[in-house]
């Protein structure tokens, strides 16, 4: 299991539209247990739901679960906290979403590079 202190050791978020709960449970280093108990502590986490109740998460969705871990596990954050957090920071939620995306893109780049010099 990844450490839970440091974020930047998660991996990066393939390029996908949805992603399964097990998918989103090994890149956001949380168990799947603990996803779906998020899911009813948080009412802005609400994947997709399809046969036989199968939860498809989108790639806002991983990111919000990420913020999450960060502010519960890095941060200390109670649940109630951390709820609030969210609520009040949905201005600041599209700077925090494009400050990953960058980060993402530019490790993704960084390891483009990477291959193509060997």
């Amino acid at each position: 299991m990844l450490e839970a202190s440091n974020n930047k050791e998660l991996p990066a978020i393939p390029s996908k539209r949805y992603f399964t709960i097990g998918e989103v449970s090994n890149l956001c280093g949380v168990k799947a247990h603990v996803l779906r108990y998020w899911e009813q502590e948080f009412p802005n986490l609400k994947p997709m739901k399809r046969r036989g109740n199968r939860r498809y998460y989108q790639r806002d969705d991983v990111l919000l679960i990420r913020q999450i871990r960060s502010l519960l596990h890095e941060q200390g954050y109670t649940i109630n906290g951390a709820r609030q957090k969210l609520s009040g920071v949905e201005a600041d939620d599209d700077s925090a979403k494009a400050n990953q995306l960058s980060r993402q893109l530019i490790t993704e780049l960084e390891e483009i590079l990477r291959v193509l010099k060997s």
